[in-house]
């Protein structure tokens, strides 16, 4: 059975738009995962960071790998961009973060879904709604109701 999934994708280090645009399309060749749809690219500044803007998106994917499979795969994806982790909020060259994962609510050690700090992201709000806009965040309420919440956060379309 597929689940839908919905990836954040965001890079500040290097050609971050050339990143986010390769992870996006890297996305669809993991295993037993298909790319469904696609966010336009948007410019944030960092936040609570500093570092270069972010190039940010979010990706749309049908999956039978389980929640933690699929987190395992995005580590990776990153890991082949060079992610480093040398301490909190460091400038990323990829950063992909599995928001959601169907209807599921997942607590464990390696992974919190709905992603702990979507709702506080416009970076994650707006390329959410522009491909979902009626999803509903398992144990919460429409994604549409948060925005009013990020309205203060500078976000630019790039394309």
């Amino acid at each position: 059975m597929t689940v839908p999934a919905y990836i954040g994708i965001g890079a500040n280090l290097g050609d971050a738009q050339a990143t986010v645009t390769e992870a996006i399309t890297r996305l669809d060749s993991l295993p037993h995962t298909c790319l469904t749809a696609r966010s336009s690219l948007y410019r944030t500044a960092p936040i609570d960071a500093g570092g270069d803007d972010y190039v940010n998106a979010v990706a749309q994917l049908q999956t039978t790998l389980p929640a933690q499979g699929l987190l395992d795969a995005l580590l990776d994806l990153e890991q082949q961009f060079g992610r480093e982790r040398p301490y909190v909020n460091a400038p990323r060259t990829l950063d992909l973060d599995l928001l959601l994962y169907g209807e599921e609510c997942i607590d464990t050690a390696t992974l919190t879904v709905p992603h702990p700090r979507m709702t506080q992201r416009a970076f994650v709000l707006i390329p959410l709604l522009e491909i979902a806009p009626h999803v509903v965040l398992p144990g919460a309420k429409p994604a549409q109701d948060f925005l009013k919440d990020v309205r203060d956060q500078a976000i630019m379309l790039i394309r």
